[in-house]
């Protein structure tokens, strides 16, 4: 297939981008750098150097001999991104580019109002240029499972249906994001919802849980090739940070009891999902959701396996519990249904001590890079 990425420049961008190209699909990828700009502006820098989208891409073809096209430019300028589409023409379109961040949304106005305009734009304009250009594509667009939030019953995948004074409907499963960014989330499946129900478009949208990891099969050989690793609280993943952390002798940040509990998946399954999704695409006029991760962990637990990855390497690992500047519940049910890309043939990467370990062992390479000053900033939910 032909496939655009847009967000190609981003942490799980750029690794799908060598993962569909070694495939054997023509890959474009698309970015403006937001990513970079912001980290720059805030000063949290990625653990492991990253060269740009065309070094990489460079990079890429001398070591694999595939080719992937980079464009440069703002998705949320219509211009930019209809041009894109009409010289494109993708089959498959998967959708990356927003501002990937919960803690950056809360921050202050500014960044409130740069994710809202950004992802909500950027969505738009994308539907606008599917439709346009390539109505019978397929559209893959990353959610998050925290869109959710944390309800008292079990999650369903995307839908639930219901009862009601003896009638029957089927819905789109309540939301109740816990941030600004997850909020957008929330609206993108909206909007997506919408154009799917007037238009007849083709929407895969993966509720994706925190992805953890920096290495794939594709980046073996040349870390050149790895994407971003951020430790910072306002880029970085929970897990990635704590191992970030543990290597620079700093306490693990628990925030307030530890038990917030969510899904979480290695960065190569998110690929494998991704890759499910695009071999397998939806009818069309239908919105698919499949809830993407592979386990279950709280953040206690989490912290715990960090500690006894570090006692095996040799370090000795520090938890310490701060007060919770996010608003969210500590202690809650959380059991949320993932069945629909175990379906498709998802073939799970659990968190066993092999791959604490080999995740550790590498960002232990890159210690003397590590910023102490930069691991956390105190974002605020309420002020």
């Amino acid at each position: 297939m032909r496939i655009l990425i847009l967000g190609g420049d981003g942490y799980i961008g750029w690794p799908t981008a060598m993962k569909l190209s070694a495939a054997g699909h023509e890959v474009w990828v698309a970015d403006n750098y937001l990513r970079r700009r912001l980290m720059r502006e805030i000063d949290c820098d990625a653990l492991v150097p990253v060269p740009n989208l065309h070094e990489r891409a460079r990079l890429w073809q001398a070591a694999s001999g595939h080719e992937v096209a980079v464009r440069i430019g703002d998705l949320d300028a219509w211009d930019f991104i209809d041009a894109l589409f009409a010289e494109a023409r993708p089959d498959t379109i998967i959708h990356y580019a927003e501002q990937p961040s919960a803690p950056y949304s809360m921050i202050d106005r500014r960044a409130a109002d740069l994710t809202l305009r950004n992802n909500l734009g950027v969505t738009f304009n994308t539907i606008q240029a599917m439709n346009a250009h390539v109505p019978g594509a397929h559209l893959i667009k990353l959610g998050t499972m925290g869109e959710y939030g944390t309800p008292n019953i079990d999650i369903e995948e995307g839908w639930i249906e219901i009862e009601h004074k003896g009638r029957r409907d089927k819905f789109l499963f309540p939301r109740a994001a816990g941030s600004l960014y997850h909020t957008t989330k929330v609206l993108d499946t909206d909007l997506l919802w919408f154009y799917v129900r007037v238009w007849g478009l083709r929407v895969t949208d993966l509720m994706q849980g925190p992805v953890y990891g920096l290495a794939t099969d594709e980046s073996a050989g040349d870390e050149r090739l790895l994407s971003f690793l951020n430790y910072d609280e306002v880029f970085g993943t929970v897990l990635n940070r704590f191992m970030v952390q543990a290597a620079a002798d700093y306490p693990l940040t628990v925030y307030g009891k530890g038990g917030q509990t969510r899904g979480y998946l290695h960065l190569k399954d998110a690929l494998q999902c991704v890759g499910l999704a695009v071999d397998n695409p939806p009818a069309e006029g239908e919105l698919r959701v499949l809830n993407q991760f592979v386990e279950t962990f709280s953040v206690n637990d989490l912290a715990e396996r960090v500690r006894a990855s570090g006692a095996r390497l040799g370090l000795d690992v520090r938890v310490e519990s701060l007060p919770n500047p996010r608003r969210e519940m500590e202690e809650h049910y959380y059991n949320p249904v993932h069945t629909g890309l175990l379906d498709l043939g998802l073939k799970p990467t659990p968190l066993d001590d092999g791959i604490m370990d080999e995740m550790m062992s590498l960002i232990l390479r890159y210690r003397d890079q590590i910023v102490p000053e930069r691991i956390f900033r105190g974002v605020k939910w309420r002020k």
